[in-house]
């Protein structure tokens, strides 16, 4: 089938490079739910960072706790403005002499920069290897073949440590990264695969990558668009820095406490507004997936758009209609056509809007799907 590329939102969406979709975007959806796909994600950034004392740099400047981390393991982390802001994002897959950082497309010489300032006499070599290395991702139930095809054994599931309560008692969080991802190399390819989130991230040099995918396609694994991805990304409410963020967003908004945030670690920038905010327990605003009504037409709100309050009763202390009169609440983050919830989107509002308030995003009335699993100190 020949791969029809289309910016997910916009011709210069960061998303522009990869494909949108191969043909059938709703079929590609079920295909990651039902079996398993290939996404192509290789506009990601990917910074290296090499040297001896790389972890210890790394968990001295970043929020997640990575002292030991091990070879064949791999986490996230964030870097945090001074006011503890989120500035970066990235997943970690360490080797055993080089730690891999990949984050958003584009934002790879921000975190490069970063990290180069923050350098001093550290025994570390940071360097930008988007050129280098591209990402790619196995999603779907069925990994296990896929996998095999490539030389790799099943990988665990990821390991998520509990988010404890405010106040919670020293030693509540053991000194180890608050999420651990199994990674294994990919010996043909000269890669290495990440068990994640969502699936498997696959992160192999740029000159492999055909290989590789044409080694997938031979083992029955079709190739599927971002469109595909994001839907299942935004159901799963799993956010992305500067699509589903502004420069106000402090980690426990978005539920990234959990796997990038080490409560119990050394100073790093931003600390103090993390353990403040999460020890009063109420973060200021907190993610929501909405579901669209009246999205008749091929574009979907803009990452952006303000979200407005329309009307619902919201109970003693929340923002309905009335308390609110139609004020601006929050915002809109990645908005996708789910083949089965139909206009999603995931939403950064006021934490004091309540789950059955009537909300508007442009020409859309939206309605807040209540989290299954809601954690009051931002953690999931």
């Amino acid at each position: 089938m020949t791969e029809i590329k289309v910016a997910a939102i916009e011709p210069d969406s960061p998303d522009a490079p990869v494909a949108a979709h191969y043909g059938d975007p709703a079929r590609e959806q079920r295909t990651l739910t039902g079996s398993v796909g290939l996404v192509d994600r290789s506009h990601r950034g990917v910074v290296a960072v090499p040297g001896p004392e790389r972890l210890s740099w790394l968990h001295n400047i970043t929020t997640q706790h990575l002292l030991d981390l091990p070879a064949g393991q791999g986490t996230e982390t964030l870097v945090l403005s001074p006011h503890g802001h989120l500035e970066q994002h990235a997943l970690v897959i360490e080797d055993g002499s080089t730690c891999w950082l990949d984050t958003e497309p584009g934002a790879a010489p921000g975190l490069l920069d970063f990290l180069a300032k923050m350098r001093f006499l550290t025994r570390v070599e940071p360097r930008d290897a988007t050129a280098e290395i591209a990402v790619l991702s196995l999603v779907g139930p069925e990994l296990a073949g896929p996998l095999a095809a490539l030389g790799v054994a099943p990988l665990a599931a990821p390991d998520l440590l509990p988010v404890p309560g405010p106040k919670f008692a020293t030693g509540a969080v053991p000194p180890r990264p608050t999420v651990r991802y199994a990674v294994a190399p990919v010996p043909a390819y000269q890669g290495w695969a990440r068990r994640g989130r969502l699936g498997v991230d696959l992160l192999v040099p740029r000159a492999r990558r055909p290989e590789l995918v044409g080694a997938l396609a031979a083992a029955g694994v079709p190739r599927c668009g971002l469109w595909a991805y994001e839907a299942l990304r935004v159901a799963a409410r799993v956010p992305r820095l500067g699509f589903d963020t502004d420069h106000r967003t402090l980690p426990m908004e978005v539920d990234l406490v959990a796997p990038a945030v080490h409560l119990e670690k050394g100073c790093y920038r931003g600390q103090e507004t993390v353990a403040r905010v999460h020890h009063l327990g109420r973060p200021p605003r907190r993610l929501v997936l909405l579901h669209l009504d009246g999205v008749t037409t091929d574009q979907l709100p803009p990452p952006g758009t303000p979200v407005t309050a329309g009307g619902g009763n919201a109970g003693p202390g929340r923002l309905t209609a009335d308390s609110a009169g139609g004020r601006t609440v929050g915002f809109l983050g990645t908005a996708a056509r789910h083949a089965e919830l139909g206009p999603i989107a995931l939403a950064v509002i006021r934490r004091n809007v309540g789950d059955d308030a009537t909300l508007q995003v442009g020409q859309s009335t939206a309605a807040i799907d209540p989290d299954p699993d809601p954690d009051p100190v931002g953690g999931r």
